[in-house]
């Protein structure tokens, strides 16, 4: 569950104010709207990498206004996938349990279970040099499931992606429906169509529900 309760942010000149919003548990949301309408600035917002000015930020039943990112239990899929430059896929996908003090072993297990998933087991001892577009999103994708979060904060992840590559990642997101909690950031009416089990239009500050259909 993410809920908003009244929620302002800023970021530089640009704010959003009074937001609030209700997405349930397992629901599949997706927020679009103009580019510099604040979808990032939002997404950021729950995720916990901006302050709030005002107002609540629910997450499944908790008030984590004032929580860090980390206690926050979120997946986080940036924009630009954000991988470090100088981990192994493998050391990339299990960093969340690494700070978490998981064992060895458990962090191999976890590891290989969602490299399988992803289907890039034959990536996992590359760098992230030379990695495709799709490749680097599943593997950032990877990362953010590692944890085992409830709750996924998707932005734009499948942009400047070729035809057949976003086929497979609508494909392998589709799997993932109903046992997560997802808000998803795009300018893509396929990627409503195809995953939104309700699609949210952010427009001049407010948000408003809109039909799929």
């Amino acid at each position: 569950m993410i809920e908003l309760k009244n929620v302002s942010l800023q970021s530089g000149e640009f704010q959003l104010k009074n937001l609030s919003l209700d997405i349930k548990t397992g629901e599949y949301a997706i927020v679009t709207g103009q580019s510099g309408c604040g979808k990032t600035t939002l997404m950021e917002g729950i995720c916990g990498l901006r302050p709030l000015c005002t107002g609540e930020i629910w997450l499944q039943g908790r008030n984590v206004s004032r929580s860090s990112p980390a206690e926050r239990g979120i997946g986080f899929v940036p924009q630009d996938a954000a991988l470090f430059d100088s981990m192994r896929v493998r050391e990339q996908i299990g960093f969340a349990l690494k700070l978490r003090k998981a064992t060895e072993m458990e962090i191999t297990t976890r590891v290989q279970q969602l490299a399988e998933q992803m289907n890039i087991v034959g990536l996992l001892d590359r760098l992230p040099v030379g990695l495709s577009g799709g490749e680097q999103k599943r593997v950032a994708l990877a990362r953010a499931l590692c944890a085992e979060p409830k709750i996924l904060c998707l932005d734009e992840p499948l942009s400047a992606l070729d035809d057949d590559t976003r086929y497979e990642m609508i494909e392998l997101l589709k799997s993932l429906k109903g046992d997560y909690t997802v808000l998803h950031i795009t300018h893509s009416r396929h990627e409503v169509e195809q995953l939104a089990t309700h699609c949210l239009l952010l427009e001049q500050g407010a948000i408003r529900s809109v039909s799929i259909t």
